[in-house]
C-alpha cells in the first residue's frame, strides 16, 4: 500500500481520510480485517432491514441541523435508488463520519448518536454516492479493492471518493444507490411506502416524504400530530416530555388504542410493547440497534415514560381515558413487562380518572361499578366518593388498583337515602335499560330502595303497589299513612319496580287492599283518639269515585264528620235526604243510632260517591252472596231466620226499619217503592223486609198484617185497611193482608186470637179456612183460650171433627170443622179429636151385603162404580149414644160400617165404603129417583 495524494475539487478531503485509513491497515494488517468483519456484521446482522429508517432520521437530523422541517423524495431511476432531503448539507464532519464504522458525528438531540446508521446502505448497494450542494463523495468496492491490494470482501464504507456536487433542485442532499443485480427497486420502495407514517411521527423534524411521486406530509396542531398519505390520514395524539407518547385518535378525539407495537428509539426496535399507544423513548440499544440495552440508564427512562404516559391520558376527554389501560397479557418483551408495570403502577398512583364530581383522582381513590350502567355513576355522583362515570371498563381498571363495588353495594348505600321521588324514577330508568340488555341480573336488585307515598323508603319492591289513577288521587294518597300499604310514590313510579315483585294497583285493586280495609275499619277509633282522619276519608273517596262509585261494603266504617263528631260513614245520613223526615227524632239525638254528615264537607263530593261509601240518602239495601248466619245487623234477624225453612241462597234485606217514626211509615214505603232496590227486596219471597215491615211497621196505629185489603174475603177477621194514599201493590208488599197466609209464630197467634173474638162474626166458611192454614203453616202458636164451633159461636171446649159421621150426632156448636189436617189442629188448639170420643151404637141392625141391596147395585151400575167388599148393617131407626145421650144418625162406622134404612143413610155408607165420599149427594138422590133424570140433572 502507498500513500495517496489529494485530489483537486475534494473540499471534505477525502483523500486525507482515505490516506489515514489505508496506513492504519498498512500498520496493522488485521485492521483490515476487522473493518471488514465489522461492515459485514452491519450489513447482514443490524442494518439489513433498516435501509429507510436510517436514511430517514439522517434526514431529519439534517433538517433539524437547518431549523427548518425537512422534505425527502425517494425515487428509481434507472437501477439506482435515490434518497433526496432538505436541511443542512453535507460537510467535512459528516463524510468523516459516514467513513467511519465506529463512530458518529452528530451530537446533542439528533436522533441517531448511538451506532452508525450508514452502514445500512450496504444492504442493497456496492457503489453508493452522496451528493449535497457542497459537494459529494462516493465509495466502491472495487475501488477500495484496488487502493487496500486486495481481492474478495472489503469495507467499502471506509475510503470514500470526491464526485461532484449534483443535487437535484428543492434539495439539498441526496443519496444515490445503485442497486445489486439481486435487489428489486420496487420492492424497496413498496417497504418505504409501508412504513412512511411511522418514520413521519417517530421524526417530528420530517415534513413530507415523497415515494416515487406518492407523498406523505406530518401537520401538527398543538398535540395531535396528522400523517395525510395518498390513501388515507393517520392523527396521532401526542405528549412530548423527555419522551414521547403517542395514540392514534379519529376525527372527534376518539382514541384507537394500539393493539401491539414496538418500542421505537425513536425509529423501531425488535422490543415488542403490547401497550395501547407507542412510546418513542432515546434509550441505549444494542449495537445492533434492534433492542434496548438492559441497565440502569434503560430502567430510568422507562420509569419517567411511564410517569409522562398519564400525561398522555390526561389529553384525552374523561370519557376515553380508559382506552388507554394497559389490557392483561403475556408481555411482548422484557422492556414491555417492565415499562407494563411501571405505567400500570403510575396510573394507581397518580390522577388523572375523572370522578362524576368532576374531580381527576388516581386509580386507588377511584371507584367503578361492576357493571356498566349508563347514566347511574351521575345519580350516585355525592353517595359514592371517587366514582367514575359511566362506560368505565371495571375489569379493566382493576389492573390499577381502582375499587370495583357490586350493584348490591350500592343498594345497601341507597338504603336510608333520602331524596326526591323523581330522582328514584332515575335510578330506576337507568337500572332498567341494563337489566333489559342484561347486563344486569334483575335479582341483584331485589334490595332496591323504593320511595313510598308516605314518605317513607323501604328496601325491595316486592309489595309494593304502582299506584295508577286521577292525579288527584295520587296527590290525596302521597299524603296518607295507611300502615302496611306500600304505595310506590307516584313520581317514581317505573316498570322496573313491576319487574322486581311491585303490582300495579287501579283504584278499584287499592279499595280491595287489606291495609286499607284495616285502616278504614279503626279508622273512627282512630278519630276519637285524636287522630286527623281527613286524608283518610280524602283518599278513600276518591277512591270509590275512581271505581265508577262502586265499592266493598266494608268502606261503611270509614270515619266521615258529623254535625257533632266523626262517625261512620254507615251512621251519616245525607243533610238532604228523605230519612231526615221518616226516621224518628231520636235516632239524631246526641248518641243516637246516626248523625247528619256535615254540609260542608258533604258539598265536596258528589252525592252517588257518599251514597257508594255508605252515607244513607235513602233506604240501604243489606245483599249477601253467601249467608249462613243471622250476623247482617238486621232487626229481629234471628227471628225471621229460624222461621225460614233453610236459609236464603241469596240475602237482600233492607238496613234501618226499626229506626222509621210510627206515624211516617206511609212516608217510608212510598220511598222503599220508589227505588228499584229496595222496592225488590221488599218484595222478595220470604224476604226479611217483607217479613218485618208486615208486623212491626205501623199503618194507621196497627201492623200491615193486621189489615185485610178491601177486596180481600177476609171480613170478620181483619178489619179493611184505612185510606193511607198508599197504592194497592205497595199495601200488597208491605203485608196488608189478602190471604190468610202466615209467616210467623205470632201471625197464627193473632189469627186464632182473632178466632176466639167473640166480638167478631165471621162466617163458617171463613172459619174452617182460617183453622186450615194454622194447620198447614206448619208454625207452632200457643193454643187459644177459646175456639170458634162450626156454628160460629165461640166455644171454650169442643171436638175437632175428624170423621164425618160424628157430625150427626153432635150439635154444630161441640165441634170445629177442619177438613185438611184435624190431627194437627188438635194439637194445635189442645182440643180431643171427635173420632176419639166415646160412643156406641145402642140399636138392632140386619146385615146386608152390598150385592143384595137392588137399588144400590142400580145406582152402582149407573155410576160405573164397582161394588166395595162386604156390607153393611142397616138400622131402622140407627141410634147412637154419645156424651151421655142419644141420637138419631144417618150412618156410623166403629168396627162396621152402619146405615139408617134411608136413602141418606145408606148413600153415605156406600160412598165411604166406595171411596167416593164427594158422591154422597148424588148417590142419595139417585137412590130417591134412579131415573136417568136425575143423573144428567
Amino acid at each position: 500500500m502507498t500513500g495517496a495524494t489529494p485530489e483537486p475539487g475534494d473540499p471534505f478531503g477525502t483523500a486525507r481520510l482515505r490516506e489515514a485509513t489505508l496506513r492504519a491497515w498498512q500498520d496493522s494488517p488485521t485492521r483490515l480485517i476487522e473493518d471488514t468483519n465489522v461492515e459485514r456484521d452491519l450489513r447482514v446482522g443490524a442494518y439489513r432491514d433498516r435501509l429507510f429508517v436510517e436514511l430517514a432520521q439522517n434526514a431529519a437530523d439534517a433538517a433539524m441541523a437547518g431549523g427548518k422541517p425537512g422534505r425527502v423524495r425517494v425515487s428509481l431511476v434507472d437501477s439506482e435508488l435515490r434518497f433526496a432531503n432538505t436541511g443542512a448539507p453535507l460537510d467535512a464532519r459528516g463524510v468523516a463520519s459516514l467513513a467511519s464504522l465506529r463512530a458518529s458525528g452528530k451530537t446533542g438531540g439528533t436522533v441517531g448518536r448511538f451506532g452508525v446508521g450508514f452502514a445500512a446502505v450496504r444492504t442493497v448497494s456496492d457503489e453508493p454516492r452522496v451528493v449535497s450542494s457542497t459537494g459529494g463523495v462516493a465509495f466502491s468496492v472495487e475501488r477500495t479493492r484496488q487502493a487496500a491490494g486486495v481481492d474478495g470482501d472489503v469495507p467499502v464504507l471506509r475510503l470514500p471518493w470526491p464526485v461532484p456536487a449534483d443535487v437535484p433542485p428543492g434539495f439539498d442532499t441526496e443519496v444515490r444507490l445503485p442497486l445489486r443485480d439481486e435487489v428489486d427497486g420496487r420492492v424497496l420502495l413498496g417497504e418505504l411506502a409501508r412504513d412512511v407514517a411511522d418514520l413521519l411521527l417517530a421524526l417530528p423534524w420530517l415534513a413530507e416524504v415523497d415515494v416515487d411521486g406518492r407523498v406523505w406530509t406530518r401537520e401538527a396542531d398543538g398535540d395531535v400530530v396528522e400523517i395525510r398519505g395518498p390513501e388515507k390520514s393517520t392523527r396521532w395524539l401526542t405528549h412530548r416530555g423527555d419522551v414521547v407518547w403517542a395514540v392514534p385518535v379519529g376525527a372527534e378525539g376518539a382514541p384507537r388504542p394500539l393493539e401491539e407495537d414496538v418500542l421505537h428509539a425513536p425509529t423501531p426496535t425488535d422490543d415488542g410493547l403490547s401497550l395501547p399507544a407507542r412510546l418513542l423513548a432515546s434509550v441505549p440499544v444494542e449495537p445492533s440497534r434492534r433492542r434496548a440495552l438492559p441497565g440502569p440508564e434503560l430502567a430510568k427512562v422507562l420509569e419517567l415514560a411511564a410517569k409522562e404516559y398519564v400525561g398522555l391520558v390526561r389529553l384525552l376527554p374523561p370519557e376515553h381515558r380508559f382506552a388507554l389501560v394497559p389490557t392483561p397479557g403475556f408481555p411482548k418483551s422484557t422492556v414491555d413487562a417492565k415499562l407494563r408495570d411501571e405505567v400500570l403502577g403510575a396510573l394507581s398512583a397518580e390522577p388523572w380518572l375523572s370522578t362524576q364530581d368532576g374531580v381527576d383522582v388516581s386509580g386507588r381513590q377511584a371507584r367503578v361499578l361492576d357493571v356498566d350502567v349508563p347514566g347511574l355513576p351521575a345519580l350516585l355522583a355525592d353517595l359514592v366518593p371517587g366514582l367514575l362515570g359511566g362506560g368505565a371498563p371495571a375489569q379493566a381498571l382493576k389492573a390499577v388498583a381502582v375499587q370495583v363495588i357490586g350493584i348490591e353495594e350500592v343498594l345497601e348505600t341507597l338504603t336510608g337515602v333520602t331524596r326526591d321521588p323523581s330522582w328514584w324514577r332515575d335510578v330506576y330508568v337507568a337500572l332498567a335499560i341494563a337489566v333489559e340488555s342484561h347486563a344486569l341480573a334483575a335479582e341483584r336488585l331485589d334490595g332496591l330502595p323504593v320511595p313510598l307515598s308516605d314518605g317513607r323508603t323501604l328496601p325491595g319492591a316486592r309489595g309494593c303497589l304502582l299506584v295508577e289513577g286521577s292525579a288527584e288521587l295520587l296527590d290525596l294518597l302521597s299524603d296518607v299513612d295507611i300502615p302496611g300499604l306500600r304505595l310506590v310514590h307516584p313520581g317514581a313510579s317505573h316498570p322496573l319496580l313491576e319487574r322486581l315483585g311491585a303490582k300495579h294497583a287501579d283504584a278499584r285493586e287499592l279499595l280491595n287492599a287489606d291495609q286499607l280495609r284495616d285502616a278504614v275499619e279503626r279508622s273512627a277509633e282512630d278519630v276519637r283518639s285524636g287522630l286527623d282522619g281527613t286524608t283518610l276519608a280524602g283518599a278513600v273517596l276518591r277512591l270509590i269515585a275512581d271505581c265508577g262509585d262502586d265499592a266493598p261494603s266494608w268502606v261503611g266504617a270509614l270515619a266521615l264528620p258529623g254535625t257533632g263528631t266523626w262517625r261512620r260513614a254507615d251512621e251519616l245520613v245525607l243533610p238532604v235526604s228523605p230519612l231526615l223526615d221518616i226516621f224518628d227524632e231520636e235516632v239524631f239525638e246526641e248518641d243516637g243510632a246516626l248523625d247528619v254528615l256535615d254540609e260542608d264537607f258533604a258539598e265536596d263530593w258528589p252525592v252517588g260517591t257518599l251514597m257508594a261509601a255508605g252515607v244513607l240518602d235513602s233506604f240501604t239495601l243489606v245483599v249477601d252472596d253467601e249467608p249462613h248466619e243471622p250476623d247482617h245487623d238486621l232487626p229481629d234477624e234471628e227471628t225471621w231466620w229460624d222461621s225460614l225453612p233453610e236459609p236464603p241462597s241469596t240475602l237482600v234485606a233492607i238496613r234501618d226499619l226499626d229506626l222509621v217514626a210510627d206515624d211516617a211509615w206511609p212516608a217510608a214505603l212510598r220511598l222503599l217503592a220508589a227505588r228499584p232496590e229496595t222496592w225488590h227486596a221488599l218484595r222478595t219471597p220470604r224476604g226479611h223486609a217483607a217479613w218485618w215491615i208486615a208486623q212491626y211497621a205501623v199503618l194507621g196505629e196497627a201492623a200491615p198484617n193486621e189489615w185485610r185489603l178491601p177486596e180481600a174475603d177476609l171480613a170478620g177477621l181483619y178489619d179493611e185497611v184505612p185510606d193511607l194514599g198508599l197504592s194497592l201493590p205497595i199495601l200488597k208488599a208491605a203485608g196488608v193482608r189478602a190471604d190468610l197466609g202466615l209467616s210467623t209464630v205470632d201471625e197464627a197467634a193473632d189469627l186464632l186470637g182473632r178466632l176466639a173474638d167473640e166480638e167478631r162474626a165471621v162466617s163458617p166458611g171463613l172459619t174452617t179456612r182460617a183453622y186450615d192454614a194454622v194447620a198447614e203453616s206448619g208454625l207452632e202458636p200457643r193454643p187459644p183460650r177459646a175456639v170458634r164451633a162450626a156454628d160460629g159461636s165461640v166455644v171454650d171446649d169442643a171436638l175437632v171433627l175428624d170423621v164425618p159421621w160424628v157430625a150427626g150426632a153432635l150439635e154444630p156448636d161441640r165441634y170445629v170443622v177442619a177438613p185438611e189436617e184435624p190431627e194437627r189442629l188438635a194439637d194445635l188448639l189442645d182440643l180431643p179429636l171427635a173420632s176419639g170420643a166415646p160412643a156406641e151404637v145402642t140399636s138392632e141392625g140386619e146385615y146386608a151385603p152390598w150385592g143384595e141391596l137392588p137399588a144400590l147395585k142400580l145406582v152402582a151400575d149407573q155410576l160405573g162404580i164397582r161394588l166395595p167388599d162386604g156390607g153393611v148393617l142397616v138400622h131402622d131407626p140407627l141410634t147412637v149414644r154419645i156424651e151421655g145421650a142419644e141420637h138419631d144418625v144417618p150412618w156410623w162406622s166403629d168396627d162396621r160400617l152402619h146405615a139408617a134404612d134411608t136413602s141418606e143413610g145408606l148413600a153415605r155408607a156406600f160412598a165411604w165404603a166406595a171411596g167416593r165420599w164427594p158422591d154422597r149427594h148424588l148417590i142419595t138422590a139417585l137412590l130417591d129417583d134412579p131415573s136417568p133424570r136425575t143423573l144428567l140433572a
